[in-house]
């Protein structure tokens, strides 16, 4: 039988995390408590001020709560924003939504980064759905909350460095085509 070791992630009070179901929050304290008996030791995440979750430090591994990404992931992130949108699939709307869905639950700023790009729109967004602008919605807000946390912007200036990077890419990529189509 091979025994798995599972490396402990050290948080410290007043680290941001991510917790991949909620997106960014901030450690506001750590504290024993006893349940059922049991001294635990609890990490007291602030998401939103609404959002208050008490995580035990045993299950964090399992729920995949992480530090801030790196420079590199989140340089990495930027890039899918700044190049070109991958062609939509002929996938009905209800199982693409359910795959953005999953991406912006995952965590992970390069596949949230994916979603925002699959959905942008440059000026037409009176045109998308509903559930296309809640999700374009919750993409940004999940990226942009951990990109103010890692550059120490506020949530307006994260938000509109993402837009500018998708503006532009945008305005580049139909320059190009426009160019090349008429060469």
């Amino acid at each position: 039988m091979v025994k798995k070791v599972v490396k402990r992630k050290v948080f410290n009070k007043g680290d941001f995390v991510v917790y991949p179901s909620y997106g960014l929050g901030k450690i506001k304290g750590i504290q024993n408590e006893i349940i059922v008996g049991k001294r635990i030791k609890v990490f007291i995440i602030s998401i939103n001020e609404r959002v208050i979750l008490r995580v035990p430090a045993e299950k964090i591994n399992d729920l995949g709560l992480r530090k801030l990404s790196s420079k590199d992931r989140m340089k990495a992130a930027l890039s899918i924003l700044k190049g070109k949108s991958k062609k939509r699939k002929k996938i009905m709307w209800s199982r693409r939504a359910q795959e953005y869905e999953l991406k912006i639950l995952s965590g992970d700023p390069v596949s949230i980064a994916e979603v925002l790009k699959d959905l942008y729109k440059k000026n037409d967004f009176d045109d998308s759905s509903f559930s296309e602008k809640q999700i374009y919605a919750s993409a940004l807000d999940r990226l942009s909350r951990e990109l103010a946390a890692m550059q120490k912007l506020d949530k307006e200036a994260a938000i509109k460095k993402l837009e500018d990077i998708l503006s532009d890419a945008a305005w580049y990529i139909l320059t190009y085509f426009f160019i090349i189509k008429n060469v």
